[in-house]
C-alpha cells in the first residue's frame, strides 16, 4: 500500500469511526462546547436514584472524539480517545494495520482506578506517553495465552486482576501481586464458578466487592448480575443475586461502576428475530446509583 492510499485510507477511517461511534455530525459552526467537568461529569443528564433507569445517551458531535497520537501518528496503529460524558463510551478506539486493512480493537478498555494513565483490554494494556497513548502492549505469558479466552478483565486499584475465561468452561480467575510481584492466575472459589456460565466481571477498586454475570437455576433469567463481598479475613462472601430490581427474566451482565463511582451501569440484553428468521441480540444500557450496592451486603 503506498504511502499517499495509506494516509487516504486513515483519513477515511477517521470520518467513519466518528460517524460511527457519535451517531450524529455537525458543521464546525453547529459544534457545541463539550461540557464535562470534573465536578459535574454529568451535566444535562437526569442522573438515577436507587431504581435502575434506561440510560439515553445525548447525542454527539465529532469534537467529543480526538486522535489521540496526532503528534507521533503511527499508519500501523492509531487511535481515537473519547471527551464526551457518556459513562458506556469506550475511553479509546484503536485501529491497526493487518495487511491491506485495518482492524479495530473491538474489545472496550477499562480505566485503571489507581492509575489514569493506563488503560486495559482483555490481555493488553496501554500507557500514556508524552505524545499521547502508547501502542497496545500484553500483559505477559501469564495472561496471554491460547488455551485461555478473555472477554473482560477488571482492575483493582492494588494492582488485582480478576478476568472470565470462555475456552474454559467460562470460569473467573483472579491474579493478586503479593510482596511487589504477580501471582499467577487462580480460579476463584465454587460459589463464584458455578451455573452454566460465569462471565464479566468487575472488581471494586477497593476490592470490596466483586459483581459479574451469571446462568444459575435460582436465578430470573437466562443470565443475572450477582455481587460478591470481601470478608474480614479476606476470603469472598456467598454470591449474592442482584435482585429483581437490576435483574429480569432477561439477559443482564456488564455490571461496572462509573469512574468516579457514583453509579452502577449495566445492560439488559433480548434476542430477537428477523423476518428472514435469523436472530440477533438487543442491548440496552441502564444505570442506578451505586449506593444500591449497600442495600444488598449482609448485615454484620
Amino acid at each position: 500500500m503506498s504511502k499517499k492510499n495509506t494516509i487516504g485510507t486513515c483519513l477515511a477511517l477517521a470520518c467513519i469511526v466518528l460517524c460511527y461511534s457519535c451517531g450524529n455530525t455537525q458543521s464546525k459552526s453547529e459544534v457545541i462546547s463539550n461540557p464535562v467537568t470534573e465536578e459535574n461529569p454529568y451535566l444535562e443528564y437526569d442522573t438515577p436514584g436507587l431504581t435502575p433507569e434506561l440510560f439515553v445517551p445525548n447525542e454527539h458531535t465529532t469534537s467529543n472524539w480526538k486522535l489521540g497520537n496526532a503528534d507521533a501518528l503511527d499508519m500501523k496503529e492509531f487511535y481515537f480517545t473519547y471527551t464526551g460524558n457518556n459513562p458506556f463510551e469506550a475511553p479509546l478506539v484503536v485501529y491497526r494495520q493487518e495487511g491491506n486493512y485495518y482492524k479495530v480493537n473491538k474489545y472496550t478498555f477499562k480505566h485503571n482506578p489507581g492509575n489514569s494513565d493506563i488503560l486495559y483490554s482483555r490481555h493488553n494494556y496501554i500507557e500514556r506517553t508524552d505524545s499521547g497513548w502508547s501502542k497496545l502492549k500484553s500483559l505477559g505469558p501469564m495472561f496471554d495465552r491460547e488455551d485461555w479466552g478473555i472477554m473482560v478483565l477488571s482492575v483493582s486499584s492494588k494492582g488485582t486482576i480478576v478476568f472470565d475465561d470462555y475456552k474454559s468452561n467460562d470460569v473467573l480467575r483472579i491474579s493478586r501481586i503479593i510482596d511487589g510481584k504477580r501471582e499467577e492466575p487462580k480460579l476463584l472459589g465454587k460459589h463464584i464458578n458455578t451455573g452454566k456460565w460465569t462471565a464479566h466481571p468487575f472488581i471494586a477498586p477497593d476490592e470490596s466487592f466483586l459483581i459479574w454475570g451469571s446462568e444459575r437455576e435460582e436465578g430470573y433469567g437466562r443470565s443475572d448480575n450477582y455481587i460478591s463481598f470481601k470478608q474480614l479475613d479476606g476470603s469472598w462472601g456467598p454470591a449474592i443475586n442482584m435482585g429483581d430490581k437490576i435483574n429480569t427474566e432477561l439477559v443482564e451482565n456488564g455490571a461496572r461502576l462509573t469512574v468516579d463511582g457514583k453509579y452502577l451501569l449495566f445492560g439488559r440484553s433480548e434476542e430477537k428475530t428477523r423476518e428472514d428468521g435469523s436472530t440477533y441480540w438487543e442491548t440496552i444500557r441502564y444505570w442506578v446509583d451505586a449506593k444500591i450496592i449497600e442495600t444488598l451486603r449482609p448485615k454484620q
